[in-house]
């Protein structure tokens, strides 16, 4: 038997029918699974369990699971879980809320557990790659530390959430060189997650807002880069 430790799943719905489905699932698959019905004992069952993963529901009663994930991202412990979006909603301005708080994923119901298995997989793949990485760039003003996930600008430490921070790290990592939005978003939420490209458009934004404007430029018709 293995001792290597179970991957620990948070699934969020207020659907039992969908909870029962996936923890039977991903029990099967050898994940530790806990669950909540709601996105404010989601915020409390996170703080304890630690998940490394949450399947979280868009629309539920007493708290959205776009508030839900802003304030679990706000969990030291938790803000680097993957979180993945489960929603019957295909509006585009619940994709982009979602990937403005930090969503890794976001799948359509009815979910497909062997799909949804796949989709879990790939994001640790892609995470295992990353970590092969140099995990500190410093560049200009900036020390962006891929450890820790923050950013030391002339001895002030700032904290991005994990997107915004994975956009910037990416830019600064290949200074000078023009990225389209279609390779922003391979290269930062990869290949099997459908995003808008409006998604990269929201975090170049805040990015600036909290870095200042004077780094990641702007390619009219292009794309974007840092200088």
């Amino acid at each position: 038997m293995s001792d290597k430790p179970k991957i620990k799943v948070l699934v969020v719905d207020d659907e039992q029918d969908i909870v029962d489905l996936l923890k039977y699932n991903l029990e099967k698959e050898g994940y530790e699974v806990a669950t909540a019905n709601d996105g404010i004992k989601a915020v409390k069952v996170a703080a304890k369990f630690i998940p490394d993963v949450i399947l979280l529901d868009i629309m539920m009663p007493h708290q959205d699971g776009v508030e839900t994930c802003r304030q679990i991202r706000e969990i030291p412990e938790t803000k680097k879980a993957f979180v993945i979006f489960l929603t019957a909603r295909s509006e585009e301005y619940s994709e982009v809320a979602a990937f403005d708080v930090g969503a890794d994923d976001y799948i359509t119901k009815p979910i497909k557990p062997r799909a949804l298995m796949s989709r879990i997989s790939a994001l640790f793949r892609r995470e295992s790659k990353k970590e092969q990485e140099n995990v500190q760039v410093r560049i200009k003003d900036l020390i962006i530390d891929k450890t820790s996930y923050t950013i030391d600008k002339n001895g002030k430490i700032l904290t991005l959430p994990k997107k915004e921070f994975e956009l910037l790290y990416f830019l600064a990592k290949n200074p000078n060189m023009v990225f389209s939005r279609d390779e922003l978003l391979q290269n930062i939420w990869g290949a099997d997650v459908f995003v808008l490209a409006r998604t990269v458009d929201v975090h170049i934004r805040k990015v600036r807002e909290k870095i200042g404007e004077d780094y990641i430029t702007t390619v009219k018709g292009v794309g974007y880069k840092f200088d």
